[in-house]
């Protein structure tokens, strides 16, 4: 079996690059007809540990790379370099590694996985969605949760969050599908500069080719997502499953099983029906802003 080297550009991030990994080792084991137990006893560990390694849910040496490839069969020299080079790049830092002070380590998953994301879809009923805040709407939403917190450790909290954003202003950006409800647009985190500002920042982020916005209105009444907030992650690979990715306060679900796939793509679809048609937004922004935020 051949298998087709993956290339590892600047945005694809660690977390992605071990999912591919993993994905193509599972394919070359299965090929060679070689079981989990046997690949884990070849680099003197467990099935168990084969099992995490092939869902890129742990970091990989080359030398148990190696020695799997061995295994399996695979001589070709460009070949096994092709995944060598790869087990390397998916051991590297992302650029979020800076700022670990501040970064739990259930978040650092996630914007692995934004980072190599072709297609974000995301519901938000509490506050604007992280990629599109503004830095002063960012901080406000920060001091929420962090109100102890010195002041250098909130900016830094919001560089973070900004240097997130710039995923949208790659070449190759990621398509981004928000939907927001109305309730979070009426909040007023931050007072009334910091919402005019940030509703003013929604409507130019309306008009992005890359960017879908959509508002759940009021009198849509109760809808398919009542449960709350949620992000679904797609990726341009076809080995790499859709993620549903759910935050907690302290904590984070990461889903990929199938039926929870549908599940939560089955509300996503239905959220988008109940919502305003995106090109409604900019009209429906602006008049929240000029009821609840006037100049």
């Amino acid at each position: 079996m051949t298998t087709v080297p993956v290339e590892g550009g600047p945005t694809s991030g660690p977390t992605v690059l071990r999912m591919l990994l993993g994905a193509q080792l599972r394919r070359l084991r299965e090929a060679a007809g070689v079981s989990r137990e046997s690949a884990g006893w070849e680099i003197r560990s467990s099935e168990s540990k084969i099992s995490r390694m092939e869902l890129g849910r742990v970091g990989f040496k080359e030398r148990d790379v190696a020695d799997l490839l061995t295994l399996y069969g695979v001589t070709a020299p460009d070949e096994r370099a092709a995944l060598l080079t790869l087990a390397r790049d998916a051991n590297s830092p992302g650029w979020w590694h800076r700022y670990g002070d501040v970064l739990p380590g259930w978040f650092q998953s996630y914007l692995g996985l934004e980072a190599a994301a072709a297609l974000i879809r995301t519901y938000e009923v509490q506050f604007v969605p992280g990629l599109l805040q503004t830095p002063a709407y960012a901080r406000a939403v920060i001091l929420l949760g962090h109100r102890g917190a010195p002041p250098a450790e909130v900016e830094r909290r919001v560089s973070l969050r900004m240097e997130r954003q710039e995923l949208l202003r790659r070449s190759d950006p990621p398509q981004l599908w928000a939907v927001v409800d109305e309730a979070a647009l009426r909040r007023p985190v931050g007072g009334r500069e910091v919402m005019r500002g940030q509703l003013d920042a929604l409507i130019e982020a309306s008009g992005a080719p890359h960017v879908r916005l959509q508002i759940v209105p009021f009198d849509a009444g109760g809808h398919a997502a009542a449960g709350g907030a949620f992000s679904i992650l797609r990726f341009g690979d076809q080995d790499l499953p859709d993620i549903v990715y759910i935050e907690q306060l302290t904590s984070a679900v990461y889903l990929d099983r199938r039926d929870d796939l549908d599940h939560y793509a089955g509300a996503m679809d239905r959220l988008c029906g109940e919502a305003a048609p995106p090109e409604r937004t900019p009209e429906l922004l602006a008049r929240i802003r000029d009821e609840l935020y006037p100049a």
